[in-house]
């Protein structure tokens, strides 16, 4: 795990201390993660006790098992969650902490379904659709 991270979003209003992470972001290209990002959902994770959020944040519940987050105010992404388990770990957007800028890309889920604009070069793990949905049950079917 990394040094600790300071972020916020567009707008100011929400503002993410992180103490630990890992300094590695992953990628999905599934359907409902393009319709949340608008091109592709980057995300690194971070142990919830190790998440401190101040300001106004809005929830929706994208599933029977997630929650995304995002500040009313300006709108910027802030974190996706399990919410069947109070303990998950956040799935931070990268874009929201400058130091994030030269992390590379640990991992591409869905990656048989990427666009052709976001053929992402690079050494880095890849899984399809069929492999990441055979490992989680939870998910079926390329979401909405």
């Amino acid at each position: 795990m990394a040094d600790s991270l300071n972020g916020r979003c567009l707008c100011g209003a929400v503002t993410i201390r992180v103490a630990s992470h890992d300094a590695r972001v992953g990628v999905c290209h599934c359907r409902m993660c393009r319709r949340w990002s608008g091109a592709v959902f980057a995300a690194f994770t971070a142990p919830a006790s190790d998440v401190t959020v101040a300001g106004k944040v809005a929830l929706y519940a994208s599933s029977g098992f997630a929650e995304r987050a995002f500040c009313p105010i300006c709108g910027s992404h802030l974190w996706m969650r399990n919410t069947d388990d109070p303990a998950a770990e956040y799935d931070l957007m990268p874009g929201l902490f400058d130091a994030t800028e030269t992390w590379p890309l640990r991992s591409e889920i869905y990656a048989d379904r990427a666009p052709a604009y976001l053929a992402l070069a690079g050494d880095h793990a890849r899984t399809t659709e069929a492999d990441y949905e055979a490992d989680e049950k939870s998910v079926q079917g390329d979401q909405t």
